[in-house]
């Protein structure tokens, strides 16, 4: 994509999408996407520690000294969390009582400090802040969606509301950890049959067999005929 800021918001909603891609932030995807609205809520608030965390260490990139990198990172989150966590608590209570001890938990999401390290450390604030959008919009979408059908499937409703007759019997799996690895293995199978190009998709088709150790032995070893 020609626009550098639109192509991060691409990139953390289809290409690298957190959840359907890269499989991070699995542990609040198993744990709370029982229910829409509490995909919802955990998506915004971990999107919210997203943009801030990658605007305050893109800001101070220069300033951080290579050695205290990792917990300068998690400083920082571990204060975005907390003034979140406190937020919600007083002003949306039945969230922070659905998300509980996952609201914390976002300070070691691998998402958020990830990106933290192999984006926000590199370049420049409005970058960084589009990356983290798009990451956090990514997460939210996959979420949410998983929530969704989770919900449907599980207790007859969306986002609270009967939504299936009440003769249906729920099918009581997908509202257990296993039945949100069924769904995002459905969505994630959906996606390969539309042909969605992820990042993946691309080194696949391209031959790569993700060993990367090995190709870059193979590719230091092409080199060195070369150079002969």
């Amino acid at each position: 994509m020609k626009n550098k800021y639109i192509e991060r918001l691409y990139n953390g909603v289809v290409k690298e999408n957190p959840t359907l891609i890269l499989m991070l932030g699995m542990c609040p995807t198993l744990a709370v996407s029982t229910r829409a609205m509490n995909g919802i809520g955990m998506g915004l608030s971990t999107t919210a520690v997203l943009i801030l965390s990658n605007l305050v260490i893109s800001l101070l990139r220069k300033a951080i000294p290579d050695q205290v990198r990792l917990p300068s990172y998690i400083v920082i989150v571990a204060s975005l969390v907390t003034v979140t966590e406190l937020l919600i608590q007083a002003y949306l209570p039945s969230l922070y009582a659905a998300l509980g001890i996952y609201i914390p938990l976002i300070v070691v999401n691998c998402i958020i400090l990830g990106r933290a390290e192999a984006y926000a450390n590199k370049h420049t604030p409005l970058l960084s802040v589009m990356d983290g959008l798009g990451m956090g919009i990514g997460f939210t979408l996959a979420l949410t969606l998983a929530a969704l059908l989770r919900e449907i499937l599980g207790n007859g409703t969306a986002f609270g509301v009967q939504l299936l007759p009440k003769s249906f019997e729920p099918i009581g799996i997908f509202i257990q950890p296993p039945g949100a690895f069924l769904i995002i293995a459905f969505i994630i199978a959906v996606m390969n049959a539309i042909g969605i190009k992820t990042r993946q998709r691309k080194l696949v088709e391209s031959g790569c067999d993700g060993m990367c150790a090995n190709c870059a032995a193979a590719c230091d070893k092409s080199g060195e005929v070369s150079a002969k």
